[in-house]
């Protein structure tokens, strides 16, 4: 069954140095091994002006929940999850079952 893992990354201390960072991010994301799509996300600002419930979010792809949980165990995910943990932003990954309609 299709898989999509979705990072749900928090609000950074340093949102200028975080999105400096996010470009090894998504290029470390995009390296994952039998990634199918890759779609990245920014938040919207709130119109009221209080914080955002995240930053941003990084949705992969993958055709199965086998291909995603092998993804996760390579080189390539190690340094995004290094890369990811690195900027001090804490983050949550969801794997999820695509339900096409």
């Amino acid at each position: 069954m299709p898989t999509k893992i979705t990072f749900v990354i928090d609000n950074p201390g340093d949102p200028e140095a975080f999105e400096s960072a996010y470009i090894g991010i998504k290029d470390s994301a995009k390296q994952l091994p039998k990634l199918r799509r890759y779609e990245a996300g920014k938040v919207w600002p709130k119109e009221n002006g209080s914080p955002t419930p995240a930053h941003r979010t990084l949705d992969l792809y993958f055709d199965s929940y086998d291909d995603a949980s092998a993804a996760v165990t390579t080189t390539a995910a190690a340094d995004l999850f290094d890369q990811l943990t690195a900027t001090g932003t804490t983050f949550k990954a969801l794997f999820s079952d695509i339900e096409e309609s």
